[in-house]
């Protein structure tokens, strides 16, 4: 692999932590040395992850490899989506006003709400009872 075309960048998303590598390619992408259809069986997953390559038309210009620890399938997904936005920014800051446009520049702020002492989650109260 040749590292001085290659860019790096990382994207989060809950607890999820996606480092992404884009070298010049055909449009392969491997997450944790698994093909994108056996890693992400879900097509929603695999259609986040695709967004930026898609909008910017790089689809078939980079080849992406990536690894994902933490969260579940749909964050990840969206932690990879985040990575991949930055790494694109990095080659053409050019695609920056379409990305942010798009809202895929931003880390998606919202994580799961901590449970409160004296409830039963975050939200939800312990049932009452008058007798």
């Amino acid at each position: 692999m040749n590292t001085s075309n290659t860019v790096y960048a990382t994207g989060k998303r809950k607890s999820a932590v996606a480092k992404t590598w884009l070298t010049p390619g055909n449009g392969t992408i491997i997450v944790n040395k698994k093909a994108l259809e056996d890693y992400f069986p879900i097509a929603t997953c695999r259609t986040i992850l695709k967004q930026p390559l898609v909008l910017t038309n790089n689809e078939n210009k980079f080849d992406v490899r990536i690894t994902v620890l933490g969260g579940g399938t749909t964050g990840q997904a969206g932690a990879v989506r985040h990575g991949i936005t930055r790494a694109l920014m990095k080659v053409d800051p050019d695609l920056r006003p379409i990305l942010k446009k798009a809202g895929f520049v931003k880390r998606d702020p919202r994580a799961k709400e901590r449970k409160k002492y004296g409830q039963k989650g975050a939200r939800a109260r312990f049932q009452f009872s008058k007798r």
